[in-house]
């Protein structure tokens, strides 16, 4: 069984924060996205560009890393606390510096290997900012604005995967970089994408970092003995591992409907440039013009439904209260399977940026609404530890993703990658049904007469500032 560590205010209701407060504390997923965004829309185009054909088996690196890292950057960060940096932000800023090295690299790299071994570090280095992000939401606000805190998050993924999927194309057509290079070389559009990248997603970890204070171990003296007592990487694996077996009831729950969103997610991710190149613009050649072309239009329908996403972030939480979490994830799932399963119907490449709205409200939901039912079965002093562990249930797609979808496009479907988006499609539509027999704890109601500490209170380390803008 998990052991716990004392945090803030385990059993009273948190204050209510600002909206410049819940801003600043979302702000570093901006640029969390403009690293995942980058990597999830070139990824796959640069190791077509580097001679490699089994793309889905080059995948798992990510997974495997997310499958260590994210348990146990929460299980850790669980036990650390700083009076100056508090607990989560340590790890924000070391992932951050290490994704923005990663980000510069990437791009230049001249072989296959070199380029999943730094899919590995990349993955690895943006998941050791982003596990502490969700448990952060848990931490700082009440349960009242959690689905808000998850949502705000939600809105910064989206506005930062819009610009980072469009820079490829942008730099083609506005900026007149050529998208095309010799056999072997990464062309320059994309190159100078990730180094902008790079730099943003620095910049933005760090304004969360500087702008966010964090409560204080309620107890010090019962944290630093726990802390004590639990301490070292051996203890997180097998903690974190342990984690599976004494899940709650709803994460139990929760999990399958990750296994089936998550894989529908990577059969898109990975899929969907060698489908929609071969399947609309009738062609395999990385090297060619057309190709290329495609390729940057893929960029283009991953920002457009990550646009989509944030704006249906915003409204999520309106949805949520008049019907239910369960049904809103339900209805967004089975939209996003949909908008993914249409896509085999297509063949003006216009007409991709319609089955992107409705991928784009899955997402929105996937990034936010499972969180906020998660958020409300879990023990104020595990947030961490049970997020990182939830991890398990987006990394295991991701495996099986990588194991099977190679194996099915390549001898099921004969080489024909769109057949694997129909898939993924109709996995997510699976995904969005079992979502109701999901236990939400409804999290979102408020005890009868919550004792909400004051500011000053000595349980908080001053997080609520005068100035609107801190």
């Amino acid at each position: 069984m998990a052991t716990s560590v004392a945090t803030a205010s385990s059993t009273r209701e948190k204050p209510r924060l600002s909206f410049w407060q819940i801003w600043n504390m979302s702000f570093g997923f901006l640029g969390i996205q403009f690293g995942f965004a980058l990597q999830n829309a070139n990824v796959s185009r640069i190791f077509e560009t580097l001679g490699g054909t089994e793309i889905a088996l080059y995948w798992l690196a990510a997974p495997l890393t997310g499958l260590l890292v994210q348990p146990i950057i929460g299980y850790v960060s669980d036990r650390t606390w700083s009076p100056r940096w508090g607990r989560r932000r340590p790890f924000f800023l070391i992932g951050a510096i290490l994704a923005s090295f990663a980000l510069l690299v990437m791009p230049n790299v001249t072989a296959l290997w070199m380029a999943v071994g730094m899919l590995w570090i990349m993955d690895s280095s943006i998941n050791i900012s982003m596990e502490p992000f969700r448990a952060l939401v848990g931490d700082l606000l009440p349960s009242s604005q959690r689905i808000t805190g998850f949502a705000a998050q939600t809105f910064f993924i989206g506005v930062g995967a819009v610009v980072a999927s469009s820079l490829p194309w942008m730099f083609t057509n506005l900026f007149h970089v050529p998208n095309t290079a010799p056999a072997g070389m990464i062309p320059l559009s994309v190159k100078y994408s990730f180094y902008i990248g790079g730099i943003v997603f620095f910049l933005a970890v760090l304004w969360t970092v500087l702008r966010t204070r964090e409560y204080p171990p309620a107890n010090m003296e019962e944290f630093e003995e726990e802390k004590r007592r639990t301490a070292g990487v051996f203890n997180g694996f097998k903690e974190s591992f342990a984690g599976i077996l004494h899940m709650p009831k709803t994460m139990r729950q929760l999990a399958l409907v990750q296994f089936f969103s998550w894989l529908a997610l990577f059969s898109m991710w990975i899929y969907t440039t060698p489908a929609v190149t071969s399947h609309i613009y009738h062609t395999s050649d990385a090297t060619s013009k057309i190709y290329n072309e495609g390729a940057d239009w893929v960029g283009i329908c991953f920002a457009v439904y990550n646009g989509v996403s944030a704006i249906a972030a915003l409204v999520l939480p309106s949805i949520a209260k008049l019907t239910s979490r369960r049904f809103t994830h339900m209805l967004c799932l089975v939209a996003g399977g949909l908008g993914l399963i249409s896509i085999y119907f297509i063949q003006d490449p216009k007409m991709l940026l319609f089955s992107m709205v409705g991928v784009g409200i899955a997402w929105a939901s996937i990034l936010s609404v499972p969180y906020a039912m998660l958020a409300g079965a879990l023990p104020a002093n595990k947030m961490g530890y049970y997020m990182g562990v939830f991890n398990f249930f987006i990394v295991i797609p991701q495996v099986v993703a990588g194991l099977i979808l190679g194996f099915f496009t390549k001898n099921v479907f004969a080489g024909e990658s769109i057949y694997t988006l129909v898939l993924g499609g109709g996995s997510m539509i699976i995904s969005g049904l079992l979502t109701l027999i999901v236990h939400d704890e409804d999290d979102i109601r408020l005890p009868a007469n919550p004792v909400a500490l004051a500011p000053e209170s000595p349980a908080y380390d001053a997080p609520l500032q005068t100035d609107p803008r801190v």
